[in-house]
């Protein structure tokens, strides 16, 4: 028999990661035994060598990120960020929401990062991996440590999140945004509480996110709403009433992103759709082939967000179509920062002027 869904719990088993040092044979009395219990939560510490990861994706509006955790609890089964597990020989299935780590020293790393006098100052993204967040984050503030240093510092900083948490930070958050120094994007690919309990169990509710929304629009904080990722079949009819209820809490801007199923996600994906929406699977997945130029994920720069072809095009249409009628920005999910403001560390040691 296949595994069973856990509650709270998105994806239903822990296959072996693609780069597994060591691999075990099944065995069904105790593969019974173990999918009987609730998996728990295990949270470690990991200190962080460096801590700013750079990329150069053209189709990714940032060139550094930094993520306080690997690993997430929220459970998001359409996460492309699990298969990140596999590098800690874990699996990208649960032990992606249950093995958890967290850098202790994250906040001293960044600084360690800006007394480099060769750094250049340019927008850095939290969150671009794994929820900054995460329910973890609530007893660690491994986040707020991180945002301290950018108000200490006026360093840009843009957040993409799914939690209501981000409003705890809502001090640091104002301080930032007077000076134009952060944004802050909010994910909702669903506003369906029945649909969100199984597709992204930890994560808060919509209402919650949107509540949190308000708050930091109310202080001056610019927000934007990610409708990410839209799944054929699955969520795509609710992208019309996502886009109305963000501008409803004084959101002012909207993207979406398509589905990625990269490396061992799409197999965790395909169990979680028989087990949740088994007479509809094979629609689904015919659908993201469509899209996907008749692959599972197509990875090419330019595709991989959006995708291609005429459902491809159908979903862009209604997307501009309902943000123009809103009057949301759908060109971006994060705002051009003022980095002239940083106060490089190395500069204030030498008693330099800025």
């Amino acid at each position: 028999m296949p595994p069973s869904p856990h509650k709270g719990r998105g994806a239903s088993s822990a296959p072996h990661g693609r780069f597994a040092i060591q691999q075990t044979e099944p065995d069904p009395e105790e593969d019974d035994r173990l999918a009987s219990i609730a998996p728990e939560t295990v949270i470690k510490a990991m200190p962080a060598g460096r801590i700013i990861s750079r990329n150069d994706s053209p189709d990714i509006p940032f060139d550094q990120s930094i993520n306080p955790y690997l690993g997430c609890e929220h459970g998001c089964i359409y996460c492309y960020a699990r298969p990140s597990h596999s590098y800690l020989d874990l699996s990208p299935g649960l032990d992606f929401e249950t093995q958890i780590f967290y850098k202790p020293n994250a906040a001293a790393r960044l600084l360690d990062e800006w007394q480099k006098p060769a750094y250049v100052c340019k927008a850095i993204t939290i969150g671009a991996n794994t929820d900054p967040y995460q329910p973890a984050e609530k007893s660690l503030e491994i986040t707020r440590q991180l945002l301290k240093q950018f108000v200490e510092y006026r360093h840009p900083v843009n957040i993409i999140t799914k939690s209501h948490l981000v409003a705890r930070d809502i001090d640091l958050l104002a301080d930032l945004a007077k000076d134009r120094l952060c944004s802050i994007a909010i994910s909702i690919p669903t506003m369906n509480p029945d649909l969100k309990r199984i597709m992204e169990p930890r994560v808060p509710s919509a209402g919650a996110r949107l509540k949190a929304a308000r708050k930091l629009t109310d202080a001056g904080v610019p927000v934007s709403v990610l409708v990410a990722p839209i799944i054929p079949a699955i969520n795509d009819d609710e992208i019309e009433a996502i886009l109305d209820a963000a501008a409803g809490a004084g959101i002012t801007q909207a993207r979406y992103i398509f589905l990625r199923l990269p490396h061992e996600l799409k197999s965790l994906y395909d169990e979680w759709l028989h087990d949740h929406f088994p007479e509809r699977a094979a629609h689904v997945m015919s659908l993201v082939r469509q899209a996907s130029g008749g692959k599972t994920y197509d990875a090419r720069f330019g595709h991989r967000q959006t995708g291609r072809g005429p459902y491809a095009d159908m979903l862009a249409a209604r997307f501009q179509k309902a943000a123009k009628a809103l009057q949301l920005d759908a060109g971006s999910y994060q705002q051009n920062l003022d980095c002239t403001r940083f106060l490089h560390p190395a500069k204030r040691q030498l008693g330099l002027d800025f």
